[in-house]
């Protein structure tokens, strides 16, 4: 059995999405849902979902030793980001290099670093002119959204396209991709078979 944590700050479509797909897998757990926002209504998803949850503010989330050693009291092996508005810091990729993947709104290396999130990324796209937008799910490195692609989707975007809309496109992707991502890595990595 794998045990997984989700990092959130936000709504948590994704988190839910992500707990659910995982339900009845026999190799797969989601074991703790971790936030940096106490009202992350992300919490109340896991909660109703059964998942343990956690807030660490970002001092606290910067606190190595009580990171880690809530991650080894849950027997965490691998991480999620979906919707994680933190850096996380560098010890934490390396206690868990190559065990840690990001979803990010947009088609890397396009659109990403510092402050390319959420709104931000879609607003960008369209002032941009492009034509495509999609998500990318990546490794996580110490270069913000710089980490390997591991995979990428992408969705038609007109220009009539408002932001919002650009979201709602870019969104539907993530539902339907992300947990099949995570899977498939988990597969290709030797942690589930």
């Amino acid at each position: 059995m794998v045990n997984l944590a989700i990092f959130v700050s936000g709504s948590g479509t994704n988190c839910e999405n992500i707990i659910r797909y995982f339900q009845n897998n026999q190799q797969v757990n989601i074991s703790l849902v971790i936030s940096n926002k106490a009202d992350a209504y992300a919490l109340v998803r896991a909660k109703h979902l059964n998942v343990e949850t956690a807030v660490l503010p970002k001092s606290d989330f910067n606190n190595r030793e009580l990171v880690l050693d809530l991650m080894s009291d849950h027997r965490i092996d691998f991480i999620v980001l979906a919707g994680f508005l933190l850096m996380i810091p560098d010890w934490l990729i390396d206690a868990y290099e190559h065990r840690m993947v990001n979803l990010h709104p947009a088609l890397l290396p396009k659109f990403g670093g510092k402050g390319m999130y959420g709104h931000h990324v879609h607003e960008s796209v369209k002032a941009a002119g492009e034509t495509e937008t999609g998500m990318t799910v990546h490794w996580v490195s110490n270069v913000c959204d710089g980490g390997e692609i591991i995979e990428q989707y992408k969705t038609a975007i007109s220009p009539d396209d408002t932001p919002d809309d650009i979201a709602e496109k870019e969104h539907e992707l993530e539902m339907e991709h992300f947990p099949k991502v995570i899977e498939r890595v988990l597969l290709n990595e030797g942690f589930v078979k």
